[in-house]
C-alpha cells in the first residue's frame, strides 16, 4: 500500500522546484497529497488563516509523513510553521529535503535556506524510559536530505519510509 505524504514548502519562491520532486512520484510507492494551483491557494488564503489551517489539518488527515522541502525562505513563512508544529503535534514522521540545488524555471538554483526542523521540537524519553520526557529539536530526530546531491529521485522513497519509522508508524 502506498504511503501518503503531505508537502509543506513556500508556493511562490519554490513551486517550479516543488514539482520536480511531486513528479517523480509517478513510478514510486507513495502517494502525495492534493496538489493546489496558484490561483486557489491565494483564493484560500484571502479567506483568512483560520481556514488555511482548516485545509491544512485536513491535507494532514492520513499523512503518515510531512516532507518539508527547503528552499531559501521556506523557514519564514507562517503556513510552513503551522505545517511542521502541527505535524510534531501528530507525531508524523518528518522529513528534510533541501531543494534549493534544484532549477526553478528560469534554470537558476536558489539559496541555502534555515531549516525548518530546527525551530521545532518534540517531547521524546530521555533515555530507555517514557518517565522522563526531554524537548528536542525535529531536526536532531529527523533527517534531512539534499534532493540532487543525495539522489532524492532514487531515494526518496527510502527517506520516507525511513522518517515513517522513526515515528514509530
Amino acid at each position: 500500500m502506498a504511503r501518503r505524504v503531505f508537502f509543506s514548502f513556500h508556493y511562490d519562491e519554490d513551486i517550479w522546484r516543488v514539482n520536480q520532486v511531486r513528479n517523480s512520484w509517478v513510478t514510486k510507492d507513495w502517494e502525495p497529497n492534493t496538489p493546489v494551483d496558484h490561483a486557489s491557494w491565494e483564493a484560500l488564503k484571502r479567506k483568512g488563516d483560520d481556514e488555511v489551517h482548516k485545509w491544512i489539518d485536513k491535507q494532514l488527515d492520513g499523512a503518515g509523513v510531512t516532507v518539508v522541502l527547503i528552499g531559501a525562505y521556506t523557514s519564514t513563512r507562517k503556513f510552513v510553521k503551522y505545517e511542521v508544529r502541527k505535524s510534531s503535534e501528530l507525531n508524523k514522521g518528518i522529513l528534510g529535503i533541501r531543494i534549493h540545488n534544484l532549477k526553478n524555471k528560469d534554470e537558476k538554483t536558489s539559496s541555502y535556506g534555515l531549516n525548518p526542523l530546527d525551530e521545532v521540537t518534540r517531547k521524546v524519553p530521555f533515555y530507555a524510559g517514557p518517565t522522563y520526557m526531554v524537548d528536542k529539536k525535529l531536526s536532531e530526530i529527523f533527517k534531512t536530505y539534499d534532493y540532487k546531491t543525495d539522489n532524492g529521485y532514487e531515494n526518496f522513497t527510502k527517506w520516507v519510509e525511513e522518517s515513517a519509522k522513526l515515528a514509530g508508524r
